[in-house]
């Protein structure tokens, strides 16, 4: 049975479905079979995310509702045959609750090596549905005071809801920009505002968004060698990370 990671921010714009699919494509890279969920009801985007928009016909709800086999609603990845994606609900009113995911997750879980659950932005109804059935959860951060703040809300609201393995991604870092903004003095103390222990920080990187669902990022750009460490550590092989208070590179951790 496949681990089940949910990946969320609590704030909107932090990059959670971008790291998302990110980290899907390279343990799919990395021979891993792997399934992102998205969870994101009338706002998801892994399937254009991924180029999967002009193929899909079926989507989470509709297993759900018993109108499609979950065979039929999930698609390959192009850029990575190991990747498959169930996209999420057309309509917000398609929500699926909490209860159905923690039956669902499971009896899919047992093909794939990894699932991911892409979460929708906030605490509310899609939050619960989304975290109902993860095992873990990496909260995605940009290092500014509100998208801070919000993810210590989310650990808390994670922790209420059973999930206490939690990790922390800032994403989209710039060193110039970072010590330009004096929102804190340092990366440790946007890892304490957060509450959540540090697993990676991802570089900004023209060049990963640039490649977007047309073709896979080169596999040497900072944020693509940010993201294999990130799986790395995922799977709970040791990656050092280096001193916080040296870090200014672009390369991320």
């Amino acid at each position: 049975m496949g681990a089940v990671t949910v990946i969320t921010s609590g704030k909107g714009g932090a990059g959670k479905s971008t790291t998302a699919a990110n980290l899907g494509l390279v343990l799919a890279a990395a021979g891993r079979r792997v399934l992102l969920l998205d969870c994101d009801a009338g706002l998801g985007c892994q399937d254009m995310l991924l180029g999967l928009s002009q193929r899909r016909v079926f989507d989470l709800s509709d297993v759900v509702a018993g109108a499609a086999a979950p065979k039929k609603a999930i698609y390959a990845c192009p850029q990575a045959p190991r990747l498959f994606v169930m996209p999420a609900p057309l309509h917000e009113e398609n929500l699926i609750s909490p209860d159905i995911m923690r039956q669902l997750v499971p009896a899919l879980s047992r093909y794939y090596d990894h699932v991911l659950i892409d979460s929708p932005a906030g605490l509310g109804e899609g939050f619960q549905s989304a975290v109902a059935a993860a095992d873990r959860a990496l909260v995605v951060v940009t290092p500014d005071r509100v998208c801070v703040s919000a993810a210590r809300r989310t650990h808390d609201a994670l922790l209420c809801s059973g999930v206490r393995e939690q990790r922390l991604v800032i994403n989209r870092f710039s060193a110039v920009q970072f010590a330009r903004a004096e929102a804190f003095p340092d990366l440790d103390a946007v890892i304490d505002e957060a509450g959540v222990q540090l697993i990676a920080v991802i570089p900004e990187d023209r060049t990963l968004a640039a490649a977007a669902a047309k073709e896979l990022p080169p596999p040497d750009c900072p944020a693509a060698l940010a993201f294999g460490r990130l799986a790395m550590r995922l799977e709970g092989r040791t990656v050092e990370l280096p001193p916080l208070q040296k870090f200014g590179s672009q390369n991320g951790l």
